[in-house]
């Protein structure tokens, strides 16, 4: 891992969404709420609104090469973040660079299915994300539909977890959203075993840009120099306030306010500098 930077950059390999919930977006405003410079690298353009995705275009795999290498070669990067990959060229193009930057650690996101239901890795991409880039994740941050999706032979979501830290994920922390429960249990797995379930209040709305909040605060977190466990658990703290503060604009799902912090502090401003002006307010005879 590089040394720790003041203000550290991190590289986020992620796709364009247009609503601005999602995405590049959604990783630049968590890993800004982290203290870090994001380093966007653009994965593919997308068409989608806040219900669902209706298609998108894969970047060019050497674009995206050149995108990454010429930042790399430029600045210190303590860490990558990957989110939506389109294609098996650009999952290929990400391999590379990961293998060349093998000591920066990485948090991957598997985005294979859009919020609304559409799906985005096909049968091939998933082979290619299993083979190439689950041996190089530092964590992997699947939801509990896309847990299933890459460990398809497993019978439950311990068993998935069990069966992607075999395939070389160093840790992998499943998320909860989808299944029919009260709370939400978010459970990390590492050395082959269960190392911790987090448990949250369900909230009443669904999210356009969750996942990628979380994977890039944890990444976030770990290029402040955080370790993994803590980095995991502080990031859930940050995402489920930041979907407590979510906001609808669109017809579909609400958005994360990933800079809720920046309004508390402003209001907690406005009521400091309120109670300097009665204390200045002369008494009345």
């Amino acid at each position: 891992m590089p040394p720790k930077q003041a203000f550290p950059a991190v590289m986020a390999f992620s796709g364009n969404d247009p609503t601005g919930g999602a995405g590049i977006q959604a990783d630049i405003e968590a890993l800004a709420s982290m203290g870090c410079h994001a380093a966007p690298v653009i994965t593919s353009l997308t068409i989608q609104d806040t219900q669902d995705i209706q298609g998108y275009v894969p970047i060019d795999a050497s674009l995206l090469v050149q995108q990454a290498r010429a930042v790399l070669e430029d600045m210190p990067i303590a860490a990558f973040k990957i989110g939506m990959l389109s294609s098996v060229e650009v999952i290929e193009a990400v391999h590379t660079i990961l293998t060349d930057y093998s000591d920066i650690p990485v948090v991957l996101d598997p985005v294979l299915v859009a919020g609304g239901g559409s799906e985005i890795a096909d049968e091939e991409m998933i082979d290619a994300i299993t083979s190439l880039l689950l041996p190089q994740a530092t964590i992997l941050t699947p939801n509990s539909i896309e847990a299933r999706i890459l460990a398809h032979e497993a019978d439950s979501l311990d068993a998935c977890a069990q069966e992607l830290l075999e395939m070389g994920c160093e840790y992998v922390l499943v998320t909860g959203t989808h299944e029919a429960t009260t709370e939400v249990t978010n459970t990390l797995y590492g050395n082959r075993r269960k190392l911790e379930s987090f448990t949250w209040d369900r909230l009443p709305e669904t999210y356009h840009g969750s996942g990628c909040t979380l994977a890039s605060a944890i990444a976030g977190l770990i290029a402040q120099g955080m370790e993994p466990f803590t980095a995991v658990h502080e990031a859930q703290e940050y995402t489920w306030e930041a979907l407590r503060a979510g906001y609808r604009l669109g017809m579909g799902q609400h958005l994360p306010n990933r800079f809720f912090w920046a309004r508390d502090d402003a209001e907690e401003e406005e009521e400091r500098e309120g109670e300097n002006h009665e204390d200045d307010t002369p008494d009345k005879a």
